[in-house]
Protein backbone atom coordinates (compact mmCIF):
# COMPACT_ATOMS: atom_id res chain seq x y z
CA UNK A 1 0.00 0.00 0.00
CA UNK A 2 1.28 3.58 -0.67
CA UNK A 3 -0.22 7.09 0.07
CA UNK A 4 1.29 10.18 0.64
CA UNK A 5 1.70 12.07 3.81
CA UNK A 6 2.51 15.96 4.12
CA UNK A 7 4.27 16.73 7.17
CA UNK A 8 4.22 17.51 9.78
CA UNK A 9 1.60 15.36 10.64
CA UNK A 10 -1.54 17.32 12.52
CA UNK A 11 -2.18 16.29 15.88
CA UNK A 12 -5.59 14.95 16.59
CA UNK A 13 -7.44 16.76 18.63
CA UNK A 14 -7.36 17.06 22.45
CA UNK A 15 -4.20 15.11 22.16
CA UNK A 16 -0.48 16.88 23.32
CA UNK A 17 1.63 16.69 20.56
CA UNK A 18 4.32 14.06 21.19
CA UNK A 19 8.11 15.17 19.82
CA UNK A 20 10.16 11.80 18.30
CA UNK A 21 13.74 11.64 19.12
CA UNK A 22 14.86 8.73 16.71
CA UNK A 23 13.17 10.86 13.42
CA UNK A 24 15.43 12.40 11.06
CA UNK A 25 15.01 16.13 10.39
CA UNK A 26 12.48 16.66 8.14
CA UNK A 27 11.39 20.41 6.57
CA UNK A 28 7.69 21.58 7.05
CA UNK A 29 4.85 20.92 4.42
CA UNK A 30 7.31 18.28 2.45
CA UNK A 31 5.59 15.13 1.19
CA UNK A 32 6.63 11.84 2.13
CA UNK A 33 5.89 8.05 1.13
CA UNK A 34 4.25 5.34 3.35
CA UNK A 35 5.79 2.09 1.93
CA UNK A 36 5.96 -1.21 3.80
CA UNK A 37 5.33 0.39 7.34
CA UNK A 38 8.41 2.96 6.38
CA UNK A 39 8.04 6.93 6.00
CA UNK A 40 10.75 8.29 3.78
CA UNK A 41 11.16 11.63 1.80
CA UNK A 42 9.96 11.63 -1.95
CA UNK A 43 13.39 11.75 -3.23
CA UNK A 44 13.72 8.25 -1.73
CA UNK A 45 16.79 9.37 0.70
CA UNK A 46 16.30 10.16 4.06
CA UNK A 47 14.22 7.94 6.24
CA UNK A 48 12.72 7.87 9.66
CA UNK A 49 11.16 5.45 12.83
CA UNK A 50 8.74 3.06 10.92
CA UNK A 51 5.22 3.78 11.18
CA UNK A 52 2.66 1.73 11.53
CA UNK A 53 0.51 2.22 7.83
CA UNK A 54 -3.23 2.03 9.81
CA UNK A 55 -2.56 3.56 12.84
CA UNK A 56 -1.75 6.56 10.56
CA UNK A 57 -4.38 5.86 8.01
CA UNK A 58 -6.98 5.86 11.19
CA UNK A 59 -5.88 8.78 13.14
CA UNK A 60 -4.97 11.74 9.85
CA UNK A 61 -5.86 12.49 6.55
CA UNK A 62 -4.28 10.95 3.58
CA UNK A 63 -3.25 12.51 -0.28
CA UNK A 64 -3.05 10.24 -2.60
CA UNK A 65 -1.43 10.80 -6.05
CA UNK A 66 -0.99 8.59 -8.93
CA UNK A 67 2.55 10.09 -9.67
CA UNK A 68 4.58 8.39 -6.80
CA UNK A 69 8.16 7.63 -6.70
CA UNK A 70 9.23 4.19 -7.89
CA UNK A 71 10.29 2.01 -4.91
CA UNK A 72 14.02 1.28 -5.18
CA UNK A 73 13.97 -0.65 -2.22
CA UNK A 74 12.56 -3.93 -4.19
CA UNK A 75 14.03 -3.92 -7.95
CA UNK A 76 12.75 -7.19 -9.96
CA UNK A 77 12.93 -8.41 -13.16
CA UNK A 78 10.05 -7.52 -15.15
CA UNK A 79 8.85 -10.03 -18.20
CA UNK A 80 8.75 -7.97 -21.70
CA UNK A 81 5.78 -5.90 -22.76
CA UNK A 82 3.75 -7.61 -24.79
CA UNK A 83 1.88 -5.73 -27.82
CA UNK A 84 -2.02 -6.43 -27.86
CA UNK A 85 -3.70 -7.96 -30.40
CA UNK A 86 -5.64 -5.96 -32.92
CA UNK A 87 -9.41 -7.11 -32.92
CA UNK A 88 -10.78 -4.56 -34.88
CA UNK A 89 -11.81 -6.66 -38.16
CA UNK A 90 -10.16 -5.67 -41.63
CA UNK A 91 -12.96 -4.20 -44.07
CA UNK A 92 -12.48 -5.73 -47.16
CA UNK A 93 -12.43 -4.34 -50.77
CA UNK A 94 -15.77 -3.59 -51.98
CA UNK A 95 -16.88 -5.47 -54.48
CA UNK A 96 -17.43 -3.76 -58.01
CA UNK A 97 -19.29 -4.81 -61.78
CA UNK A 98 -15.82 -4.16 -62.88
CA UNK A 99 -14.66 -7.42 -61.12
CA UNK A 100 -15.76 -10.60 -63.32
CA UNK A 101 -13.49 -13.23 -61.70
CA UNK A 102 -14.44 -13.17 -57.73
CA UNK A 103 -17.02 -15.39 -56.17
CA UNK A 104 -20.22 -13.57 -54.79
CA UNK A 105 -23.72 -13.52 -54.21
CA UNK A 106 -26.12 -11.64 -56.17
CA UNK A 107 -29.38 -10.23 -55.18
CA UNK A 108 -31.83 -8.19 -58.07
CA UNK A 109 -34.38 -6.70 -56.12
CA UNK A 110 -36.94 -6.36 -58.96
CA UNK A 111 -40.40 -4.82 -59.25
CA UNK A 112 -39.23 -2.20 -57.29
CA UNK A 113 -42.22 0.67 -56.63
CA UNK A 114 -39.68 4.06 -56.75
CA UNK A 115 -42.16 6.41 -58.76
CA UNK A 116 -42.01 10.64 -58.18
CA UNK A 117 -45.09 12.88 -57.91
CA UNK A 118 -44.87 16.76 -57.83
CA UNK A 119 -46.30 18.21 -54.81
CA UNK A 120 -47.79 21.63 -57.00
CA UNK A 121 -46.65 24.65 -54.47
CA UNK A 122 -50.06 26.13 -53.64
CA UNK A 123 -50.62 22.19 -51.85
CA UNK A 124 -47.03 22.18 -50.61
CA UNK A 125 -47.34 25.88 -48.69
CA UNK A 126 -44.06 26.69 -50.28
CA UNK A 127 -43.01 28.50 -53.15
CA UNK A 128 -42.06 25.94 -55.62
CA UNK A 129 -43.12 22.41 -56.38
CA UNK A 130 -41.98 19.92 -54.24
CA UNK A 131 -41.17 15.99 -55.57
CA UNK A 132 -42.01 13.13 -53.44
CA UNK A 133 -41.85 8.85 -53.50
CA UNK A 134 -45.81 7.86 -54.63
CA UNK A 135 -46.36 5.87 -51.36
CA UNK A 136 -50.03 3.75 -50.14
CA UNK A 137 -50.07 5.78 -47.11
CA UNK A 138 -49.81 9.26 -47.98
CA UNK A 139 -51.10 9.67 -51.20
CA UNK A 140 -54.35 7.23 -51.72
CA UNK A 141 -56.69 10.07 -53.08
CA UNK A 142 -53.54 10.14 -55.81
CA UNK A 143 -54.02 7.19 -56.54
CA UNK A 144 -57.26 6.65 -56.64
CA UNK A 145 -57.46 9.17 -58.88
CA UNK A 146 -54.93 7.66 -61.55
CA UNK A 147 -56.43 4.44 -60.64
CA UNK A 148 -53.75 2.85 -59.50
CA UNK A 149 -54.18 -0.18 -57.39
CA UNK A 150 -52.58 1.18 -53.66
CA UNK A 151 -50.50 -2.34 -53.42
CA UNK A 152 -48.61 -1.63 -56.37
CA UNK A 153 -46.80 1.73 -54.32
CA UNK A 154 -45.24 0.05 -51.72
CA UNK A 155 -41.60 1.03 -51.83
CA UNK A 156 -41.28 0.17 -47.75
CA UNK A 157 -40.42 -3.32 -48.83
CA UNK A 158 -37.60 -1.70 -51.14
CA UNK A 159 -36.37 -0.32 -48.11
CA UNK A 160 -36.93 -3.82 -45.61
CA UNK A 161 -35.29 -5.28 -48.07
CA UNK A 162 -32.19 -3.38 -48.80
CA UNK A 163 -32.08 -3.11 -44.72
CA UNK A 164 -31.55 -6.67 -44.06
CA UNK A 165 -28.77 -6.89 -46.98
CA UNK A 166 -27.17 -4.37 -45.86
CA UNK A 167 -26.95 -5.40 -42.54
CA UNK A 168 -25.96 -9.45 -43.15
CA UNK A 169 -22.80 -10.42 -41.98
CA UNK A 170 -21.73 -11.63 -45.91
CA UNK A 171 -22.16 -7.78 -46.88
CA UNK A 172 -19.87 -7.11 -44.26
CA UNK A 173 -17.24 -9.65 -45.84
CA UNK A 174 -17.20 -8.51 -49.18
CA UNK A 175 -19.12 -11.46 -50.54
CA UNK A 176 -22.31 -9.25 -51.81
CA UNK A 177 -23.59 -7.13 -54.36
CA UNK A 178 -27.32 -5.39 -54.90
CA UNK A 179 -29.17 -4.27 -57.66
CA UNK A 180 -32.72 -2.32 -57.73
CA UNK A 181 -34.53 -3.05 -61.02
CA UNK A 182 -37.54 -0.46 -60.75
CA UNK A 183 -40.92 -1.02 -61.99
CA UNK A 184 -40.61 1.50 -64.28
CA UNK A 185 -37.06 -0.57 -66.04
CA UNK A 186 -34.56 1.75 -63.96
CA UNK A 187 -31.71 -0.19 -62.61
CA UNK A 188 -29.65 0.91 -59.69
CA UNK A 189 -26.49 -0.13 -58.73
CA UNK A 190 -26.24 -0.03 -54.68
CA UNK A 191 -22.80 0.24 -53.16
CA UNK A 192 -21.84 -2.37 -50.88
CA UNK A 193 -20.92 0.36 -48.09
CA UNK A 194 -23.57 2.91 -47.81
CA UNK A 195 -25.36 3.38 -44.65
CA UNK A 196 -29.33 3.70 -45.39
CA UNK A 197 -31.40 6.03 -43.26
CA UNK A 198 -33.36 4.04 -41.05
CA UNK A 199 -36.95 5.59 -40.92
CA UNK A 200 -38.55 5.76 -44.07
CA UNK A 201 -39.63 8.94 -44.71
CA UNK A 202 -35.77 10.24 -45.20
CA UNK A 203 -35.66 6.74 -47.35
CA UNK A 204 -38.04 8.58 -49.41
CA UNK A 205 -35.78 11.98 -50.03
CA UNK A 206 -32.99 10.41 -50.75
CA UNK A 207 -34.94 8.06 -53.07
CA UNK A 208 -36.22 10.96 -54.86
CA UNK A 209 -32.65 12.26 -55.06
CA UNK A 210 -31.46 9.11 -56.49
CA UNK A 211 -33.74 9.48 -59.30
CA UNK A 212 -33.15 13.30 -59.87
CA UNK A 213 -29.89 13.45 -60.16
CA UNK A 214 -29.15 9.87 -61.61
CA UNK A 215 -26.23 8.87 -58.21
CA UNK A 216 -25.71 9.66 -54.83
CA UNK A 217 -21.87 10.63 -53.90
CA UNK A 218 -20.73 10.20 -50.27
CA UNK A 219 -19.50 13.16 -48.35
CA UNK A 220 -16.14 11.64 -47.13
CA UNK A 221 -14.87 10.61 -50.43
CA UNK A 222 -16.01 10.56 -54.41
CA UNK A 223 -17.22 7.42 -54.72
CA UNK A 224 -20.87 7.00 -56.05
CA UNK A 225 -22.84 5.29 -53.02
CA UNK A 226 -25.83 4.74 -55.39
CA UNK A 227 -26.06 5.35 -59.42
CA UNK A 228 -28.43 4.90 -62.01
CA UNK A 229 -26.28 2.44 -64.24
CA UNK A 230 -27.90 1.29 -68.03
CA UNK A 231 -29.68 -2.27 -68.45
CA UNK A 232 -30.11 -5.18 -68.66
CA UNK A 233 -28.20 -6.20 -65.75
CA UNK A 234 -27.05 -9.25 -67.18
CA UNK A 235 -24.26 -6.78 -68.25
CA UNK A 236 -23.09 -6.35 -65.01
CA UNK A 237 -22.82 -9.77 -63.85
CA UNK A 238 -19.44 -12.20 -63.11
CA UNK A 239 -18.85 -14.36 -66.49
CA UNK A 240 -19.27 -17.61 -64.41
CA UNK A 241 -22.82 -16.81 -62.84
CA UNK A 242 -25.79 -18.78 -62.21
CA UNK A 243 -29.04 -16.40 -62.22
CA UNK A 244 -32.06 -17.98 -60.15
CA UNK A 245 -35.40 -16.73 -58.51
CA UNK A 246 -37.50 -17.61 -56.19
CA UNK A 247 -40.90 -19.17 -56.81
CA UNK A 248 -43.24 -20.74 -54.49
CA UNK A 249 -44.11 -23.63 -57.28
CA UNK A 250 -40.51 -24.84 -57.66
CA UNK A 251 -38.97 -27.71 -55.31
CA UNK A 252 -37.89 -27.00 -52.19
CA UNK A 253 -34.18 -27.32 -51.39
CA UNK A 254 -32.45 -25.80 -48.58
CA UNK A 255 -30.00 -22.67 -49.27
CA UNK A 256 -27.24 -24.31 -48.22
CA UNK A 257 -27.36 -27.78 -49.98
CA UNK A 258 -27.72 -25.11 -53.11
CA UNK A 259 -24.69 -23.15 -52.28
CA UNK A 260 -22.49 -26.19 -52.26
CA UNK A 261 -23.63 -26.99 -55.74
CA UNK A 262 -21.76 -24.28 -57.12
CA UNK A 263 -18.01 -24.30 -58.82
CA UNK A 264 -15.49 -22.84 -56.42
CA UNK A 265 -14.77 -19.90 -58.79
CA UNK A 266 -19.00 -19.50 -60.05
CA UNK A 267 -21.15 -16.92 -58.16
CA UNK A 268 -25.05 -16.77 -57.68
CA UNK A 269 -27.35 -14.22 -58.68
CA UNK A 270 -30.83 -14.61 -57.32
CA UNK A 271 -34.04 -12.24 -58.47
CA UNK A 272 -36.35 -11.28 -55.66
CA UNK A 273 -39.40 -9.71 -56.09
CA UNK A 274 -39.64 -6.24 -54.01
CA UNK A 275 -43.63 -6.43 -54.42
CA UNK A 276 -46.39 -6.52 -52.53
CA UNK A 277 -48.03 -9.69 -54.52
CA UNK A 278 -47.48 -10.52 -57.94
CA UNK A 279 -46.36 -13.59 -60.28
CA UNK A 280 -43.15 -15.02 -60.16
CA UNK A 281 -42.39 -13.80 -64.33
CA UNK A 282 -40.52 -10.86 -63.90
CA UNK A 283 -37.00 -12.34 -64.38
CA UNK A 284 -37.96 -15.17 -66.68
CA UNK A 285 -36.09 -13.47 -69.16
CA UNK A 286 -32.51 -13.67 -67.80
CA UNK A 287 -32.73 -16.60 -65.38
CA UNK A 288 -31.86 -20.16 -65.44
CA UNK A 289 -33.91 -21.83 -63.09
CA UNK A 290 -36.30 -21.67 -59.86
CA UNK A 291 -36.25 -22.83 -56.86
CA UNK A 292 -37.34 -22.89 -53.76
CA UNK A 293 -36.69 -22.00 -50.29
CA UNK A 294 -39.41 -22.56 -47.77
CA UNK A 295 -43.18 -24.93 -47.66
CA UNK A 296 -44.25 -21.47 -46.75
CA UNK A 297 -45.27 -18.07 -48.34
CA UNK A 298 -42.31 -15.34 -47.12
CA UNK A 299 -41.82 -11.64 -47.28
CA UNK A 300 -39.66 -10.02 -49.73
CA UNK A 301 -37.29 -9.51 -46.49
CA UNK A 302 -37.41 -12.93 -44.84
CA UNK A 303 -36.68 -14.47 -48.33
CA UNK A 304 -33.33 -12.05 -48.85
CA UNK A 305 -32.66 -13.04 -44.78
CA UNK A 306 -32.49 -16.33 -45.49
CA UNK A 307 -30.72 -16.63 -48.97
CA UNK A 308 -27.87 -14.56 -47.31
CA UNK A 309 -28.19 -17.14 -44.21
CA UNK A 310 -27.36 -20.16 -46.40
CA UNK A 311 -24.53 -18.46 -48.28
CA UNK A 312 -22.76 -17.81 -45.11
CA UNK A 313 -23.38 -21.33 -43.87
CA UNK A 314 -21.85 -22.96 -46.60
CA UNK A 315 -19.19 -20.38 -47.24
CA UNK A 316 -18.32 -19.75 -43.47
CA UNK A 317 -18.71 -16.46 -42.94
CA UNK A 318 -19.87 -16.10 -39.16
Amino acid sequence: MQVLLKWPIPTPPNRPQRQSHDSCQLKAQDVFLVHDNQLRTSEGLEFCRPFQSLAIVRSWSILTTNKMPPDRSRRTQSAPELEAPDFIPVAPTPLTSKDKDTQRLIVVLEQACLETFRVPAKRAGKGEDKYTLLNCDDHQGILKKMNRDIASTRPDILHQCLLTLLDSPINRAGKLQIYIHTAKNVLIEVSPTVRLPRTFKRFSGLMVQLLHKLSIRSVTSPEKLLKVIKNPVTDHLPTSCRKVTLSFDAPVMPVRKYMETLKPDESICVAVGAMASGDDTFADSYVDEKIGVSYYPLSASVACSKFCHGAEDAWGIL
